[in-house]
């Protein structure tokens, strides 16, 4: 730990954090192990672990993330992982999507403290989203089950757009029973993926599902061509 009650960054972490990400990872380093801390967004027990558990494991899901797109991070919390993305990827515009009032709250002065041009904070749930905007890439952490997760995040994205969901052991057995939440949500592919090998241990697990056409827009677009 430093002087200010924030543990001190593996060497890895400046190879993940280049640039400019740098002072800002370690800003909101400081801002996890303060004010994050004390308004009970992130438990007192999880400070030691904020950059090996908490940055980094988020940092490396960029390695999945195309170049140039939008960004939805549904139930955001604290920022983990949608900022740590914005840190990482300021080619990627970010909104983190979160329900509760103090956690908007927190994201907003976090977003100000870090001098992100690249990140929107949008208080409200994905079902009122959905609909009113689509998005590249959705990407979740510990928000719900894989076959709940899919049917807040498919509506939010474009055909062809992913979802990015962050899971642990357990991923291939939410893979396996979300198989007909992935069929009911005309899901193209789903997949696990690992990423951040060399850089966290173990590496992050993710589920890629990539959106196909809802069944429940493909109606609304026949009718609109029949009607041209």
């Amino acid at each position: 730990m430093n002087d200010g009650g924030v543990p001190v960054p593996p060497a890895i972490a400046r190879e993940v954090f280049t640039g400019e990400a740098w002072a800002r990872a370690e800003e909101f380093a400081g801002l996890l192990a303060g004010p994050a801390v004390v308004r009970g967004l992130l438990g007192p027990r999880e400070v030691p672990r904020i950059w090996d558990r908490h940055l980094l494991n988020c940092a490396v899901v960029a390695e999945a993330i195309p170049p140039v797109v939008k960004l939805v991070d549904i139930g955001s919390g604290a920022g983990l992982p949608g900022l740590v993305l914005a840190i990482v990827r300021p080619d990627v515009t970010v909104t983190l999507l979160e329900p509760l009032l103090r956690r908007t709250v927190f994201l907003e002065e976090c977003v100000k403290a870090l001098e992100l041009d690249n990140v929107e904070v949008v208080r409200g749930r994905a079902e009122e989203l959905a609909g009113k905007r689509v998005f590249d890439v959705a990407s979740a952490r510990a928000v719900a089950p894989l076959d709940r997760l899919l049917t807040w995040a498919l509506p939010l994205l474009r055909e062809g757009g992913e979802l990015l969901a962050m899971k642990g052991e357990r991923a291939a057995a939410e893979l396996e029973e979300a198989r007909e939440q992935l069929t009911a949500g005309g899901a193209r592919t789903a997949e696990l993926v690992s990423v951040g090998r060399g850089k966290v241990e173990p590496p992050a697990t993710l589920v890629r599902v990539v959106a196909g056409r809802s069944p429940a827009r493909a109606p609304q677009a026949s009718r609109r061509r029949r009607k041209r």
